[in-house]
């Protein structure tokens, strides 16, 4: 309980910059290993394989958000729920929260592995995938979904310890998975053949995830000082407002799978199968570059949500301030090398230069509003830590599906190479959803500022 108390005790009364870097350093690194599964699958299936099974492997990552999006919505909506329970001095509902999870990670991921397993195929075939891809994405994506149970608990418990602050823990946990996965992804593919790299890949990703799901169940039993995992069931007090809030994460996974399979098909439509490979390897490079941003929301969620428990919101302002200011300067980390040096981003990737000489201007282009995300994906974070799950799901159904499935298909038309449309279409898209986010915002800070002038009459009354 000491610890715990250090923790909420630092979130609500400690130096708000010292408090953003303590919180996110941990928070990015964690979110960095969890993306280095598909992202190292990727560069090892790509160097150690063939480029079309790279392609493989990345048209089958739309479909492994699935279980992303199980993980998130449980997760996010739990890790929502505690924040503002250690803010209020909630025990009881403290005590319910990995119990209730863990009822609810498993009866879908049941669901997610038995339909995955059967429907392969036919969800990518969605996606544009053809012969020798679609052979090979099948044999992926079937052996991931059997880790479906696996990846769903670990990541739904580990967005648990962040939102109570255990930053560190969460880190270490998920590198330690992630480094794992990363030495046995060159030992199965080579052990199996490269006729079954993708297989390999897929094994080495299965079995970190495993053991990143067995040491997170001991923790929960027996280490945790605060959150513990007691008795297992569906708890309908707390579901509601772990689902309301968690809805909206859990649509940015969903529909990001539904965002990449129509961007592969159009590809597919007006590109051919060169075209999904620059795609892919496009994709890969974005979705590793948006982990960082989503490892500082990460930090940003337990100090909104404790200080909003609390009704601290002069430290809700200060924090939001703090935290988008860094997640910008990390966006440049990752803006200024690819806008500057596409190509060599790209060969991670892709070893034919025709291919990479003819894909790295349209990486440049997808990366143009890449500077705006931290300002974007904090502002969907700052609603999901107050409970406000629908002002979120807004703004990720604006982006994900709403204006961006309209563009991708319209777009092309109006390029002389059609499939450039696919790309510009992301950055309209996101420039939009930036106002629209800003505009939100603006009026949720009013509503706060009222909220503080009513708080200081009372007092003074």
């Amino acid at each position: 309980m000491k610890n715990s108390s250090n923790t909420k005790d630092a979130l609500l009364s400690r130096n708000i910059t010292k408090t953003m870097i303590s919180l996110s350093i941990p928070a990015i690194l964690g979110m960095v290993v969890i993306g280095l599964y598909n992202f190292m699958d990727a560069v090892f299936v790509g160097q150690m394989v063939t480029s079309q099974a790279m392609t493989a492997v990345k048209v089958s990552y739309p479909f492994t958000l699935i279980n992303s999006g199980i993980a998130t919505l449980i997760g996010t909506g739990s890790a929502s729920v505690l924040s503002r329970a250690i803010g209020k001095n909630d025990h009881q509902t403290v005590d319910k929260i990995m119990g209730n999870l863990t009822a609810v990670v498993l009866l879908l991921s049941i669901i997610v592995t038995i339909l995955g397993i059967a429907f392969a195929p036919q969800l990518l075939v969605l996606s544009g995938a053809q012969d020798e891809i679609l052979a090979e994405a099948t044999r992926y994506l079937r052996l991931v979904f059997c880790g479906s149970l696996f990846v769903n608990f670990s990541q739904s418990a580990n967005m648990v310890m962040r939102g109570e602050g255990k930053l560190k823990v969460a880190m270490s946990i998920m590198a330690a998975g992630a480094i794992l996965n990363i030495v046995l992804d060159p030992i199965l593919i080579t052990l199996l053949g490269k006729e079954n790299g993708v297989l390999g890949a897929a094994l080495a990703t299965v079995i970190a995830q495993f053991c990143q799901a067995t040491y997170t169940l001991w923790y929960f039993k027996k280490k945790s000082d605060n959150v513990k995992l007691k008795k297992v069931g569906i708890d309908k007090t707390i579901l509601g407002p772990v689902l309301s809030v968690g809805v909206s994460a859990m649509l940015m996974q969903v529909m990001s799978m539904v965002q990449q399979t129509v961007m592969y098909n159009t590809a597919a439509k007006w590109g051919g199968g060169q075209w999904q490979t620059i795609l892919g390897a496009s994709l890969s490079l974005q979705a590793f570059a948006f982990i960082p941003l989503w490892g500082i929301s990460q930090g940003f969620q337990p100090a909104i949500g404790t200080n909003y428990g609390a009704k601290k919101f002069d430290r809700v302002k200060s924090f939001t301030k703090a935290f988008m200011i860094g997640a910008t300067l990390i966006a440049l980390l990752f803006y200024v090398p690819i806008m500057f040096a596409p190509h060599a981003m790209l060969s991670m990737f892709i070893k034919e230069g025709a291919i990479v000489t003819e894909g790295y201007g349209m990486l440049r282009v997808l990366f143009s509003s890449y500077i705006t995300y931290g300002i974007l994906i904090l502002g969907i974070t700052f609603f999901q830590a107050v409970g406000k799950g629908g002002a979120a799901a807004v703004l990720a159904l604006l982006r994900q599906f709403v204006l961006f499935v309209p563009l991708v298909v319209i777009l092309p038309r109006f390029f002389a190479r059609n499939v450039e449309g696919i790309f510009y279409a992301q950055v309209v898209t996101d420039l939009i959803v930036l106002l629209v986010s800003i505009i939100l915002m603006a009026k949720e800070f009013a509503a706060i500022r009222k909220e503080e002038l009513s708080l200081s009459k009372s007092k003074a009354a």
